[in-house]
């Protein structure tokens, strides 16, 4: 049994706990400042998102030679190649060229722990004569963006065999090298102060020059950064940023996304501050009576002065909007804390809080939090203040019971999620997060495998609020190759910074429950020497958190093997319940194993199991085919649940890629081995790239709920186990078939009930009893006649629920419904409007694909549409676009500060049109 009582929180600035005398390691003598200054004040961290100027070079041929590294030749890389085929050696670089390389390393050594592989920057300063680096350079026929800013989602899509990005990375023009320049206000009045530009996520190679100079960098293009710009500001001048992005193709199994894709932000500090990531907040003894608040922070002395500082903290409630409330409910003592100069030290302190209130998952806690505001003064005078929302709640695992969360067990029902936001592309947005994250509540969800890296900072700040556990996640490769251009490239010399900021920036996220430090990793092959790299990687997790779990995803691994050994928790992907085992997967190519959860329970005694990614069912939102596998579980095939054609999946929701399984089957090895604490389904939305098992498609045919967020057939699946307080029953499929009068036409029901009886045309087909291990109703002798089918649900004998599906009549009108029809008019904001093809009575005509065309009026725009058709490569920015089995979507966006009304109109040559009207508030 493993017992923990984690800490949580989450900063406007965050941690890193630098090793004393490491400021300014690697970088110029910085402006020398003395003591406290008479214009010393606390931070400001300002969003510069806005007025920023975009150029990518046509081509890589084109493109300016300031590279990071070396890249080895790209001979071969296929499209479609299996996600469970064995990762490969690195490739030898022979080629020699002059590099940067030297120039970035030493941006993070303040994530290194020995100070003794700390790089040392040389001489020089490469670029610094370019034109795009110069604050001379004219920049106006550039193009205006705003971050952030993913250069490929626009399109367009590639099409066929053989193009330079293929279906595995979602058919979209990521490739290439581009520039972002912005100019930056810095008044005169910064003088002495320390200036950092914080960059949450750039995709990637990113490399930053300031006036001319090159200033530092980050390769991993999900890593979160910073630079320090104070030793090449201007105060009072003008300043200009520079920022490089180098994003080759055969570099990731998804889509990546391109660009600087998150926020950035300037972050203006007096010269004595709470570091980088600076803080840490652990919570024990937790009770509903009392708990007990551990804080450490770290305070950097960038001045040239030792001084004596006081550390002081208070401690107030958050609403739930993470609003401070009245006074404070604790206070740390404060503390005198002596740093030299150009130094930092780490300061300890405690408070217990009477009658707590508790963060814990939805939906029998709530996900309470509290935020401890930090304050750094010297002489009387105030010199930084740091705030760390951060929550109370206990972690307890246990081997045959599984989490429990302030001692409530919390059986794991999640899912995993890709970081792209469907027709936005990897560009973060509040909004289209927050929106996933409802609809996968609705669900039943409780918990996000982030699948697999570091997601956005504001990601995991709505998981905190809406309270769902987390698995955050790092590295789908360590040192052997999935594509010829992953991670594998820059793990030797930057895994242990990336896996450091992972933990410093998230630790005090209360969601956050355990660190995954790598995915069905090759090392997984290679015994002893694999298990090296674990320990190592493991080691450092444990040196950042020792209150949280580590655990490290594995589908070819066997309990006998050292890997698994290393790690706190078992992470089993399809393993559990077993790869190419079952009778309609006999012959496939591949790893193949029986289900292992027993062998791996009886191995590691001691040990949680998680199935950390499990069905990989594939299916095409509305699309049934014919015939239908009379099993529970089948492998797609062309022919039997894939047309090769129409490149659709059956919706059925029976078929799985060929190391998958059904939701069915999963559900059954689950119910059969009680002491796994759950797990994440493969997947919760589809998401661009990996369209298996047709790569001429741009998306997945994994998720739950399609790529523009309309609910599958399995999300109704889904749902009647996750919520069987729910009443609810569900009838697939739909019953316009004019083309099969007389054949047979499979007709499935979920249920949270548990029978129900299936009317056609007001005949009883038969009251059925969901039997043991059983997780559908199924009538697979109906023969179509149009009309209406009706299931009535019952549970305990009593009637539950019911569900009618109607043939309809042709398509006639359209309608408009937005998820919100009021929203903020800052430029961020988004209101999903849902276009659904109706006949005369109103009923969603489910085989309609009739051509749209949206047009808006007001101070709105059309940001993007999608229909969730995997196969649909008209771009995305496009205002006309197919319906896809009844139903489109429109993306819009107020202007900046205009309040007012939008009109958003649907139209169709054969339709009759729509509108809508949507307003917005609350402009800048």
């Amino acid at each position: 049994m493993l017992l923990l009582q984690p800490y949580h929180l989450f900063a406007q600035g965050k941690k890193i706990a630098l090793n004393r005398n490491s400021i300014g390691a690697g970088i110029p003598e910085r402006t020398q400042t003395k003591g406290i200054s008479a214009n010393s004040t606390t931070r400001e961290r300002i969003l510069i998102n806005e007025g920023w100027k975009f150029y990518k070079y046509s081509s890589l041929a084109e493109a300016d030679t300031l590279i990071y590294d070396l890249r080895p030749e790209v001979r071969e890389d296929r499209d479609g190649r299996p996600a469970d085929e064995r990762p490969t050696e690195a490739a030898e670089i022979a080629a020699k060229r002059a590099v940067l390389k030297p120039w970035i390393l030493p941006t993070g050594n303040a994530f290194i722990k020995d100070p003794a592989r700390w790089h040392t920057r040389p001489a020089g300063n490469p670029g610094g004569n370019f034109s795009f680096v110069q604050r001379n350079f004219n920049d106006d026929a550039w193009e205006s963006v705003n971050l952030p800013h993913d250069w490929a989602i626009k399109g367009p899509f590639y099409k066929g065999w053989n193009t330079e990005i293929g279906g595995g990375m979602g058919r979209l023009p990521i490739q290439g090298v581009a520039w972002y320049r912005r100019k930056l206000d810095i008044p005169a009045s910064d003088a002495g102060k320390s200036v950092f530009l914080e960059v949450d996520g750039a995709m990637s190679y990113a490399m930053v020059w300031l006036n001319g100079n090159l200033v530092g960098g980050w390769p991993n293009g999900y890593s979160s950064w910073r630079v320090d710009l104070t030793p090449y500001l201007v105060p009072g001048g003008e300043n200009q940023l520079a920022i490089r992005l180098d994003n080759p193709p055969s570099s990731s199994r998804w889509y990546p996304g391109a660009g600087i894709y998150r926020n950035v932000w300037l972050t203006k500090t007096s010269p004595v501050h709470v570091g980088q990531w600076g803080t840490s907040v652990t919570t024990g003894n937790v009770s509903k009576a009392i708990a007990t608040i551990d804080l450490k922070v770290t305070v950097d002395n960038k001045s040239t002065v030792n001084e004596k500082y006081e550390i002081a903290t208070e401690i107030y409630a958050l609403d739930g909007k993470g609003k401070k409330m009245g006074k404070p409910v604790a206070r740390i003592a404060p503390v005198t804390l002596a740093i030299k100069a150009e130094s930092s030290e780490t300061v300890s302190g405690s408070v217990s809080i009477s009658n707590p209130k508790l963060w814990g998952p939805l939906p029998n806690q709530k996900p309470n939090r509290y935020v401890a505001v930090t304050t750094v003064s010297a002489q009387g005078k105030n010199l930084d203040a740091y705030e760390t929302p951060f929550g109370i709640r206990s972690l307890r695992f246990d081997a045959n019971e599984g989490i429990f969360v302030n001692e409530e067990r919390i059986y794991i029902k999640g899912v995993n999620q890709h970081h792209d936001l469907g027709a936005l592309g990897a560009a973060f947005n509040v909004r289209a997060a927050e929106r996933q994250l409802e609809i996968l509540r609705e669900m039943g969800c409780n918990a996000i495998r982030m699948a697999h890296n570091p997601p956005a900072p504001e990601l995991l700040e709505l998981t905190d609020r809406m309270g769902f556990l987390v698995v955050n996640e790092i590295f789908d490769a360590w040192e052997l190759k999935k594509p010829p251009l992953d991670f594998h490239l820059i793990f030797p010399d930057w895994h242990e910074q990336d896996l450091r900021t992972l933990i410093r920036r998230d630790r005090n996220n209360p969601s956050v429950i355990m660190w995954s430090f790598g995915n069905e990793v090759g090392e997984q092959y290679t015994g002893e020497e694999g298990a090296q790299v674990a320990k190592r990687l493991n080691a450092i997790v444990k040196e950042e958190d020792a209150t949280r779990p580590t655990t490290v995803s594995i589908n070819y691994a066997k309990p006998h093997m050292p890997l698994p050994a290393v790690v706190d928790i078992i992470s089993l992907n399809y393993q559990g319940e077993g790869i190419r085992d079952a009778p309609a997967y006999a012959g496939l190519q591949g790893i193949r194993t029986s289900p292992l959860y027993p062998a791996f329970h009886e191995k590691f005694p001691d040990k949680v199991i998680l199935s950390s990614e499990n069905a990989a069912a594939v299916s095409s939102r509305g699309a049934y085919l014919f015939p239908v596998t009379d099993g529970i579980s089948a492998p797609v095939k062309d022919g039997l649940g894939g047309d090769p054609k129409s490149l659709q999946v059956s919706a059925y929701e029976l078929y799985s890629v060929d190391f998958g399984s059904s939701a069915d089957k999963v559900f059954a090895s689950l119910a059969r081995h009680p002491y796994v604490a759950g797990g994440f389904v493969w997947s919760g939305w589809d998401y661009l790239g990996e369209p298996t098992p047709y790569y001429l498609a741009r998306s997945s045919y994994f998720g739950i709920i399609d790529l523009a967020g309309f609910k599958k057939d399995r999300f109704y699946l889904y749902q009647s186990q996750w919520r069987p307080g729910l009443p609810m029953a569900h009838i697939l499929p739909h019953w316009n078939w004019s083309d099969r009068a007389g054949e047979v036409t499979p007709v499935h029901v979920f249920t949270s009930g548990d029978e129900a009886e299936l009317f056609l045309n007001g005949q009883s087909l038969g009251r059925k009893k969901l039997g043991q291990h059983e997780y559908r109703l199924r009538w697979d002798d109906v023969k179509y006649t149009p009309g209406e089918l009706k299931v009535v649900a019952y549970k305990n004998g009593r009637k539950w629920a019911e569900n009618t599906v109607k043939t309809t009549g042709e398509a006639h009108k359209l309608q408009l419904a937005a998820d919100r029809a009021a929203f903020q008019a800052d430029g961020q904001d988004l209101s999903f409007v849902t276009v659904r093809v109706t006949d005369k009575k109103g009923l969603m005509v489910p085989n309609a694909n009739n051509t749209l065309r949206f047009f808006v009026e007001g101070p709105g725009e059309i940001v993007a549409t999608d229909n969730g058709d995997p196969t649909n490569l008209v771009p995305f920015p496009s205002h006309e676009r197919d319906a896809f089995h009844g139903l489109c979507l429109v993306i819009v966006r107020a202007k900046p500060g205009q309040k007012g009304t939008i009109k958003l109109k649907a139209e169709s040559d054969e339709l009759e049109a729509a509108t809508i009207t949507l307003k917005t508030i609350n402009g800048k």
